[in-house]
């Protein structure tokens, strides 16, 4: 079945493998979106010739108007034309593969404008997971999840639901007991606090098992993906979080896991390939031929399991604490990651202070979120103290 999709973050990791399953399957592309490559997405906009095109970078989307002069596609820059791209008429999904806090904006416009979202932008429910769903319901559209934990999620439940099943529809009658994700453990697996004190951005960048972008690989050494995850995964699958467990898994072949009232647990497996994932997100509810590997169990000879080392690794629990505290409080420590990852990748803050910085918003008194205008106001004031606090 032919799909037309618009693909937000279409430079970055997630992106570029969205358009290899595009290519494989002869979907039409009708729009793409970036932050600053410029150069890149001149290259796709030559081979995949969308309508649309967007930067949000201003800057270089006057670039890009030069060089793609001579085609015939329209090139929008900023916010606004993030979110113009989401509500295009002419796309059947959007996917949203943006890093960061930018991706909430685009993911409601696709939403009202009654388009099915694969979303890959963690931030989006973290920050506004309750506005988000209630979004979704509202216009009768669904949430097609792309990150490889709450896919395995995702494709799990397909194996229970009566017909296709998508989120917002909730799990609580399909005899969910409990939601198991699992981390990698990132780089620093095994080492103490201390012995993280004095670790390089090099150092954090070696993630063992995925290739991804710098921010999200630094959330992976820290440990917040999980945390984010987690909050992802309350409103995704509408279980509370005292029915969600994380555990370490380093070989990243399970690649999550759902257990039942029965005690009966289902798990989804796979080489860690963020095709499969992307590629179910698009072909939902047919399953296809990938150009993945298959999974050859003998291979990896042993898989093991640990429990998450909260001393060292508190980032979990700050999340959990945002969550428990609700309103604003997911939000703030999303905003506060975010600018300590970055403040962190600049060299002005140690590895450490990441974690302390999200954990500093959680003392702090916030106000009541009831609209996306709240959010962004939360987000701000708590992505300024940080700024603040990294300069020297």
């Amino acid at each position: 079945m032919s799909k037309r999709l618009v693909i937000l973050g279409s430079t970055g990791s997630i992106g570029t493998q969205a358009l290899d399953v595009a290519r494989l399957r002869g979907y039409t592309v009708t729009a793409l979106a970036a932050h600053s490559n410029a150069a890149l997405l001149e290259e796709q906009i030559r081979e995949f010739k969308p309508r649309a095109a967007a930067l949000f970078d201003e800057a270089a989307a006057r670039d890009l108007r030069v060089r793609v002069a001579d085609l015939s596609v329209e090139i929008l820059s900023g916010m606004d034309g993030l979110c113009a791209l989401a509500q295009r008429d002419d796309a059947d999904v959007v996917l949203n593969s943006v890093v960061g806090m930018v991706g909430l904006q685009p993911t409601l416009a696709a939403l009202k404008a009654g388009h099915d979202v694969a979303l890959a932008n963690k931030e989006t429910l973290v920050a506004g997971g309750e506005l988000v769903m209630r979004t979704a319901r509202e216009h009768g559209v669904r949430i097609l999840p792309v990150d490889s934990e709450h896919s395995a999620i995702f494709q799990c439940l397909q194996a229970t639901a009566h017909g296709a099943w998508a989120p917002p529809q909730s799990v609580a009658d399909m005899g969910v007991s409990r939601l198991i994700l699992t981390a990698s453990g990132g780089p620093f697996f095994g080492r103490s606090r201390e012995e993280l004190r004095t670790v390089t951005l090099a150092d954090a960048l070696k993630h063992p098992n995925w290739s991804m972008g710098q921010k999200i690989t630094i959330d992976s050494a820290t440990m917040m993906n999980k945390g984010l995850e987690l909050i992802e995964a309350k409103w995704l699958f509408d279980l509370p979080q005292e029915n969600i467990d994380i555990v370490v898994h380093r070989e990243s072949v399970i690649h999550s896991l759902v257990e039942y009232n029965d005690n009966s647990v289902l798990a989804q497996l796979g080489v860690p390939d963020m095709r499969i994932p992307i590629q179910y997100a698009l072909t939902w509810p047919e399953r296809v031929p990938s150009p993945v590997p298959k999974l050859d169990l003998a291979a990896f000879a042993k898989l093991t399991f640990y429990e998450p080392d909260g001393e060292a690794f508190p980032m979990i629990d700050y999340c959990r604490r945002a969550l428990a505290q609700g309103g604003a409080y997911p939000a703030a420590v999303n905003a506060a990651n975010e600018e300590a990852n970055a403040a962190f990748r600049a060299g002005k803050i140690g590895f450490l202070q990441i974690g302390e910085a999200v954990a500093q918003v959680l003392e702090q008194p916030l106000p009541k979120v009831t609209c996306v205008e709240d959010i962004l106001a939360v987000d701000e004031v708590c992505r300024r103290r940080v700024r603040e606090a990294a300069e020297p």
